[in-house]
């Protein structure tokens, strides 16, 4: 599904499924006293606290999820392309003119345009080469800009795009923070894992109308006030899975197409940490230039999940 791609993943954030939750104050409490508040946990606070800082750093990497800048879609065998007016695929940034792009038998070809420093995989690129796209084992890599672009192939169905990322991307540049409910450990559930059959899969239908069959292992069912609930999940057998949902916030504080969570998978027991409050947008909230998958009907959720990250607000001049 290229969800390595889209996905940007963030499985390092899915942190030790051990952490412990509030401990109370210890002793009874005398005659006529309240009972004391429960301590905070320093450990799970300061856990949550690396984990926002992380997520925040990622976004704004040089080549993250806020620097893309474009995506164009090659509907003709050749296009050239550039940031003059007269390319083909007119480019946001970038040198006047800077190859020309084709696609052929299902690959897809570029060539350069004489005297244009550009690089491909960090090597100079000097002639016509073949570009792998996201789905490859290897996706190409075009430099430009003295390394602050970068050109990739990316496949959906049976399309293909270029999406373009600069350092400079007014997205990352502007860039104005991420707002959170607050951390609170009654939403870092511990679910219980429901095996599928073997190569079973699930449709993923993204942001664009593409529909894929996403490997999906299995279930993961937690209880919430006493109700249960039920997600499926994506990943390979025996690694980690990757939740796209939607709850009662989706679009009343969260993201309104969704959010993400990355978990370690189940334990020997097929237990499984749901931690909300590591529930990320999709890189759709940040850029016009993403294509993320949307919740399945299966994880659309009567639950309001006020954990996790909120709806990312745009900056005023962009």
């Amino acid at each position: 599904m290229g969800k390595a791609v889209e996905m940007g993943k963030l499985t390092r954030y899915a942190l030790a499924a051990s952490l412990l939750l509030l401990a109370a104050c210890g002793g009874d409490p005398g005659a006529g006293q309240k009972a004391a508040a429960p301590a905070p946990d320093v450990n799970f606070n300061a856990d949550n606290a690396i984990w926002r800082n992380e997520r925040k750093q990622d976004l704004l990497k040089p080549d993250g999820w806020t620097s893309l800048v474009g995506l164009h879609w090659l509907e003709l065998k050749a296009h050239y392309l550039g940031s003059s007016a007269g390319s083909g695929i007119h480019l946001a940034v970038g040198p006047p003119k800077m190859g020309m792009v084709e696609q052929r038998d299902g690959r897809i070809y570029f060539t350069p345009e004489s005297g244009v420093a550009l690089t491909l995989d960090g090597n100079p690129l000097t002639g016509r080469v073949e570009l792998k796209n996201d789905h490859d084992q290897a996706p190409s890599l075009i430099g430009f800009d003295d390394g602050k672009g970068q050109l990739s192939v990316i496949k959906r169905g049976q399309r293909f795009g270029l999406r373009i990322k600069h350092a400079d991307a007014p997205t990352r540049l502007q860039f104005a923070g991420l707002e959170y409910w607050p951390a609170d450990p009654s939403w870092r559930i511990v679910g219980k894992f429901v095996p599928h059959p073997p190569g079973k899969t699930l449709p993923i239908v993204d942001i664009i109308g593409t529909a894929t069959d996403a490997p999906n292992p299995g279930a993961v069912e937690f209880v919430r006030e006493g109700k249960t609930y039920r997600l499926e999940a994506m990943g390979e057998p025996g690694n980690e899975l990757f939740l796209v949902f939607a709850d009662r916030t989706s679009g009343h504080g969260s993201y309104p197409a969704g959010r993400f969570i990355d978990t370690p998978g189940p334990d020997a027991q097929g237990r499984v940490v749901l931690d909300f409050n590591r529930a990320y947008s999709p890189p759709c909230a940040f850029t016009s230039f993403a294509t993320c998958p949307l919740p399945p009907p299966e994880n659309r959720l009567d639950l309001a999940i006020t954990a996790g990250e909120k709806t990312y607000s745009h900056p005023a001049t962009l």
